[in-house]
């Protein structure tokens, strides 16, 4: 593998591109240091020590965007508005006419659908932005922190529009940067700034762990998170990796004096077909009873409730909601996202057939009959593997500190294999081999 490496190198286009793409991992790292202007930093820097950088309401978009969030920098926002525009033009595929014709045009309409992300991931950034400012200046951003309502000492309104703009500003920068990395890069830039992101918090993660754990310095504990990391990464392997293959024979056809067909190809239906998404749809949708009673503020019977059971997130009521809604919105997100009957209909068109199925209605039944099969042990490992921050290291106190789980142990796996397969394929394109033999 080592040696695959270095035949990387060595070959003159792809070094150029693994160097491009660490320069742009560099100039972005870089901005997640860069403080907005009107922020006293210097009080920031109080409220992360005392506070720590993992903060249960805002942890999700913290991660996305490699601490920056806490920290009030010019890539605060990170890839988070990208994200979120690219599930909801997602989903209104599905929903709007105009939108599905324009994604079966082809590359002209994949071109429209994302420039409508673009336009979209403008108006979050302009959204979150806001709010981000307006949590920051009323010192809900961190809590307890004796100096939290001193973060933004100015209050005018010119100094909250030019912080506004200058996230959103940011955010722009950082989709830019996702799309050089795709056009001259190696892998699929806005993946790889997620991948960076989340990897930039592993070391103090870890660390955090090490200081708070109690038997021999902390170094048992140490030991114990590290090899609970290295089984999650490989069963998130083997699962991801694992696919339900639907043989498909196409039939022989004669045009002129030439045969055409006659090949047989197979449908891979992963298990675990929805990916990342539902654990991202749960997290968020959990998210918003804890922002209404941080801004409302208030003191009622619903509010006190909610702070108790939803916030601090190890309670059994949130843990078993949580479950929940990863199993159905992995259901939700596979039935709107991959449409047994468009493939049966697609197959029947070409000849194509799966052996001992009839061709049309019974080949969609079918499909959807495996595909609710394999849905199901899919939707279960996420839901689990969402759990494993909450419930791993509950004993030791550091759960919300625990890398190995959750969306980011998915993420950084996904991203990883796919980058390591893209390389890989460029190394055979060469005649090199790959990374195993």
């Amino acid at each position: 593998m080592l040696t695959a490496f270095a035949r990387a190198f060595k070959t003159p286009d792809l070094r150029k591109k693994l160097l491009f793409t660490l320069g742009i991992i560099v100039l972005y790292r870089l901005g997640s240091h860069i403080p907005v202007p009107g922020v006293s930093y210097k009080n920031v820097q109080i409220c992360v020590d005392q506070m720590g950088s993992s903060n249960s309401l805002f942890g999700l978009v913290n991660m996305f965007s490699g601490g920056a969030l806490l920290q009030i920098t010019i890539f605060a926002l990170g890839i988070m508005p990208y994200i979120t525009a690219s599930i909801i033009l997602q989903l209104l595929t599905v929903v709007i006419p105009k939108l599905e014709n324009l994604k079966k045009e082809g590359q002209s309409g994949t071109s429209k659908i994302t420039q409508y992300t673009r336009y979209l991931t403008v108006a979050l950034a302009i959204l979150q932005g806001t709010g981000l400012v307006a949590t920051a200046r009323t010192g809900a951003l961190f809590g307890t922190c004796p100096v939290a309502r001193e973060i933004v000492p100015d209050r005018s309104i010119f100094t909250t529009v030019v912080m506004v703009l200058t996230m959103t500003a940011g955010t722009c920068v950082v989709m830019w940067l996702g799309e050089l990395i795709t056009d001259r890069g190696i892998g699929n830039g806005m993946s790889i700034l997620m991948f960076i992101s989340i990897a930039a918090g592993f070391v103090s993660a870890l660390w955090t762990i090490k200081l708070q754990g109690k038997i021999a310095d902390g170094w048992v504990e140490f030991g114990v998170v590290i090899l609970v990391g290295l089984a999650m990464v490989a069963l998130v392997v083997f699962v991801e990796q694992a696919q339900r293959r639907i043989p498909v024979q196409y039939a022989k056809r004669m045009i002129g004096r030439r045969a055409y067909g006659g090949t047989s190809t197979y449908i891979p239906l992963k298990v675990n077909q929805a990916g990342v998404i539902p654990v991202i749809f749960a997290s968020s949708l959990l998210y918003i009873p804890a922002l209404i009673v941080q801004f409302s503020g208030s003191t009622a019977g619903w509010a006190t409730w909610i702070q108790k059971h939803f916030v601090k997130g190890d309670h059994p009521y949130y843990i078993a909601t949580y479950f929940l809604l990863i199993v159905f919105f992995a259901f939700f997100y596979v039935a709107i996202s991959f449409n047994p009957e468009e493939v049966a209909d697609n197959m029947k068109k070409y000849g194509g057939f799966i052996p001992g199925i009839r061709a049309g209605r019974p080949t969609a039944e079918y499909l959807s009959y495996v595909l609710n099969r394999i849905t199901w042990p899919g939707s279960l490992y996420l839901g689990l593997i969402a759990l494993v921050p909450t419930m791993a290291l509950a004993g030791f106190g550091a759960n919300q500190n625990f890398p190995f789980g959750g969306t980011s142990i998915l993420i950084i796996v996904g991203v990883g294999l796919e980058t390591v397969k893209q390389i890989e394929s460029q190394l055979q394109q060469r005649n090199y081999e790959g990374f195993l033999r």
